[in-house]
C-alpha cells in the first residue's frame, strides 16, 4: 500500500485463506465416428440418453466407438467427445454443392478457412441441417411468409373451381381450377403443393393438393386414414375455394405483425412468418412425417425483438435454438429480408408477392471410417491442459498408431490415462486360448512404456438395444468407467480392480477369459486380464499401469494419486506467481500444501510426505532466477496384488507361541 502524507485511516485487506482446491478426477474423452453431432470440437456428455441425443445412435459402422463411450457412462456421468469431420462428412443442404458445418462457431465465424455461413453467400438454398450426415436428407422445411400464403378463399372469377370437362363427380381426383381472368394454364400457381384445401361440401371434407400441371389440381383425402377415393360429394362448376397452407393446423393463427414493428412503425406490416421442420422420411424419429419443431412468428428484420428482449429475427432465432437446422439464405421472394426495422419502413412486406417454400434437404453425407491424420487431429485437441480437464482417456477400437497417439497425448499432457483395447482380430473369433494369449502380448508389445497407460486383455459381448442385436465391444470404456467409478465411491488412489470395485457391467460373455497360466503371462507383459468367475461376474484381475520399468508408477493407484497431488497442488500455486521469495511466501506456501497432505493421508492416500519449501533449496541464486522451488515427498500407498497364505499344521501337545516364536 502507499504511504499516507496526512493524518487518515486506510482500510486494506490481505487474503491468507488459500487452499489447495478440488480439481476432477473422472472426466473423460473420445475421439469417434458419429451419425451426427458438431465435428471438430469437444462436447459434453452427461448420459447415454444424450449421447443419442446428439450424436445419434450406434450403427455398423461405428458401434464399437459408440458402445466404448456408451459403457463408460455406465458408470460415470463426465464425457468430452470428439467427432473428426473427416474430408468426405457433409451437411444436407437446400440445393448445390454439399459443404461440411462443423458447429456453431464454424457457421457463424468460419475457420479461417472456410466459412462463416451465416452470410447468405454460401450458394446452397435457404436451408442446411445442423450437423453432417445423412441423417439431414430426411429433413423437410416449410416456411409460410405471410397471412394471404396461409389461408386463402377464392370467390367468383377470380377464383371459383372452373370444371373444364363438366362438373367434377363423386371419387374425382383431378380438378380444374380458374386462372382468375388470368392466362389459360397458370390457374395452379394460386395453389402449392401440400395445401390443404376446401370445397364448401357440406361434411366439411379437406383434400391435400398432391400435384399441380398448368389448371388441374390433384388431390387426395386429408385428416383421414383412408386417403383414396377422390371427392366425397359431387361439385357445380363454379364452388368456391378455400386453400391453406398444410400445417396450417400446427400453429394458433396466421403470420402477421409482430408487436415489436407495431410499437415502433405505423407502416411497415406483415414481417412474421411461420416455420415447420419435419422428418419426411423417418429416419430421425422413425416415424415418416413426424414433426420435429415448429417456430411461430419468427420476423423477417434483423433487428426484431419477442416482448421478452429474445431475438427474434428468424435466422438468429433459428441459430439459437434449433436442433436440426441452419438458416443459409432468403428464398427467391424476399425483398426486404434480412434488413432492420428502419431500413425496411418505406416498404410494406405484403406489396412483396412472397410464396410458401417447401424444401426437401439432400446431399448430407457419412463418414464413418476415420483415417490415421482425422483420428489424431480428433486426439490432439484434448493435448491442451490449460484449456481442457480431461483425466480418463478411451481409445474405442484402436489400432497401433491410434493406440500410440493417445498414449503419447496423456504423457505430453501428465495428468490423464489412456485406455486401450487389443484388437477385435486378437480375440473375437479366435481358435485357442493360447492364441489369443499370444495375440494380445503381441498387439501391446508394440506399444510404448509409459504410466499413463493401462491395458486390458479383451472384448465383451453385449446387447445392442438400439437395433435389437448383439455387439463386440472394447473393454476400454469400461476400464474408464471404472476408475470414475472408484473416484465416486473410494477415492482415484484407490485400485479399480479386484472384486469390491471392479465389477464389470453388461457383459453377456468375453471374448477372451484367460486362465491363470495366461493371466501370469498378461501381467508380465503389462496387461490387465478381465476375468469372468462363475457366480462372481466379470471383474478387472489387475491394476498395473503400461509402464515396463517397476516402480510405484507401475501401478494405476499411484500414478492417479500423483495426478490428483499434481494437479491439485499446481493449480494452488499459480497464485504464488509475481509474490516475492521470501519466508513469508514460503511459509504461506507450506500452510496451504500441508493440511491437503495430511487430508489425502487420513484418507489412505498416502503412509507419509514432507514438503521442503525453505532457504535450503530457495538459494540466493535460485531467488536471482526469479525462480520458486519445494520439494514435496510422498510415499504413496500400495494396493495388494499377491496375497499368501501359510497354513501350518502342528502337534496337539505343542503351544502356539513355541510355533510362533520358532
Amino acid at each position: 500500500m502507499g504511504f499516507q502524507v496526512s493524518p487518515g485511516v486506510q482500510v486494506t485487506e490481505k487474503d491468507l485463506t488459500n487452499v489447495v482446491p478440488a480439481v476432477a478426477t473422472s472426466i473423460a474423452g473420445i475421439v469417434m465416428a458419429a451419425q451426427k453431432g458438431p465435428a471438430d470440437q469437444i462436447t459434453a456428455i452427461a448420459s447415454e440418453e444424450e449421447l443419442v441425443s446428439i450424436f445419434g445412435k450406434p450403427r455398423t459402422d461405428n458401434y464399437g466407438d459408440w458402445f466404448a463411450a456408451a459403457s463408460f457412462l455406465g458408470y460415470g456421468n463426465a464425457l468430452r467427445v470428439v467427432r473428426p469431420s473427416g474430408s468426405a462428412l457433409k451437411n444436407a443442404v437446400s440445393s448445390g454443392t454439399a459443404l461440411v458445418i462443423k458447429h456453431n462457431s464454424h457457421y457463424k465465424d468460419g475457420d479461417g478457412t472456410t466459412g462463416p455461413y451465416n452470410t447468405g453467400s454460401a450458394n446452397v438454398g435457404q436451408w442446411a441441417a445442423r450437423t453432417a450426415g445423412s441423417w439431414g436428407n430426411s429433413l423437410k422445411v416449410s416456411m409460410c411468409p405471410n397471412a394471404t400464403e396461409f389461408e386463402q378463399e377464392f370467390t367468383g372469377s377470380a377464383g371459383t373451381l372452373a370444371v373444364t370437362t363438366g362438373s367434377p363427380v363423386v371419387g374425382a381426383v383431378q380438378l380444374g381450377v380458374d386462372p382468375g381472368g388470368a392466362s389459360a394454364g397458370t390457374g395452379g400457381a394460386k395453389y402449392n403443393v401440400g395445401d390443404v384445401v376446401y370445397f364448401q361440401e357440406a361434411d366439411g371434407s379437406e383434400y391435400e393438393v398432391t400435384a399441380i400441371t398448368n389448371d388441374t389440381l390433384t388431390i387426395k383425402r386429408y385428416g383421414t386414414a383412408n386417403t383414396a377415393g377422390g371427392l366425397r360429394s359431387a361439385l357445380t362448376a363454379a364452388t368456391n375455394v378455400r386453400r391453406r397452407w398444410k400445417y396450417y393446423d400446427q400453429f394458433d393463427a396466421a403470420p402477421g405483425t409482430s408487436d415489436y414493428v407495431n410499437d415502433r412503425s405505423g407502416v411497415l406490416t406483415a414481417d412474421e412468418m411461420h416455420i415447420i421442420v419435419i422428418d419426411q422420411d423417418g429416419a430421425i424419429t422413425g416415424t415418416p412425417g413426424e414433426i420435429l419443431e415448429k417456430w411461430q412468428g419468427v420476423s423477417k428484420l434483423t433487428d426484431a425483438k419477442t416482448s421478452q428482449g429474445v431475438a427474434n429475427y428468424f435466422a438468429d432465432a433459428l441459430y439459437n435454438g434449433s436442433s436440426y437446422i441452419y438458416w443459409m439464405d432468403h428464398p427467391s421472394v424476399s425483398t426486404g429480408y434480412g434488413n432492420d426495422i428502419t431500413t425496411q419502413a418505406s416498404t410494406l412486406f405484403t406489396a412483396v408477392s412472397e410464396v410458401i417454400t417447401d424444401v426437401s434437404l439432400v446431399s448430407g453425407v457419412d463418414a464413418y471410417t476415420l483415417t490415421a491424420s482425422e483420428a489424431k487431429d480428433g486426439i490432439d485437441r484434448f493435448k491442451d491442459t490449460e484449456t481442457v480437464d480431461l483425466n480418463l482417456f478411451i481409445t474405442g477400437v484402436a489400432d497401433a498408431t491410434k493406440a500410440g497417439d493417445s498414449l503419447d497425448m496423456c504423457t505430453d499432457r501428465k495428468d490423464a490415462v489412456a485406455f486401450v483395447s487389443p484388437l477385435m482380430a486378437n480375440v473375437v473369433g479366435v481358435a485357442t486360448e493360447v492364441a489369443q494369449t499370444n495375440n494380445v502380448k503381441a498387439h501391446f508389445d508394440t506399444l510404448a512404456s509409459t504410466s499413463y497407460g493401462f491395458f486390458d486383455s479383451g472384448w465383451k459381448y453385449t446387447y445392442d438395444k438400439y437395433n435389437d442385436t448383439y455387439r463386440w465391444v472394447p473393454l476400454n470404456g469400461d476400464m474408464a468407467g471404472l476408475c470414475a467409478r472408484t473416484d465416486l465411491i473410494a477415492d482415484p488412489w484407490w485400485s479399480p480392480g479386484g472384486f469390491n470395485r471392479g465389477q464389470v457391467r453388461g457383459v453377456v460373455k468375453l471374448a477372451y477369459n484367460p486362465q491363470k497360466a495366461n493371466r501370469d503371462i498378461l501381467y508380465r507383459a503389462r496387461i490387465n486380464p478381465v476375468v469372468a468367475f462363475p457366480g462372481q461376474g466379470t471383474v478387472l484381475y489387475g491394476d498395473k499401469t503400461s509402464q515396463t520399468k517397476p516402480s510405484a508408477f507401475d501401478r494405476i493407484n499411484v500414478r492417479r494419486l500423483f495426478i490428483v497431488l499434481e494437479k491439485a497442488i499446481s493449480t494452488a500455486a499459480k497464485f504464488q506467481l509475481f509474490e516475492f521469495n521470501d519466508e513469508f511466501t514460503r511459509s504461506g506456501f507450506r500452510n496451504m500444501v500441508e493440511p491437503f497432505l495430511r487430508d489425502v493421508q487420513g484418507r489412505r492416500g498416502v503412509t507419509d510426505f514432507l514438503v521442503v519449501c525453505d532457504e535450503t533449496n530457495n538459494t540466493g541464486s535460485v531467488i536471482d532466477r526469479n525462480e520458486f522451488i519445494a520439494d514435496i515427498y510422498v510415499k504413496p500407498a500400495r494396493s495388494i496384488n499377491f496375497i499368501s497364505l501359510n497354513f501350518i499344521a502342528t502337534k496337539t501337545g505343542v503351544a502356539f507361541s513355541e510355533v510362533v516364536g520358532a
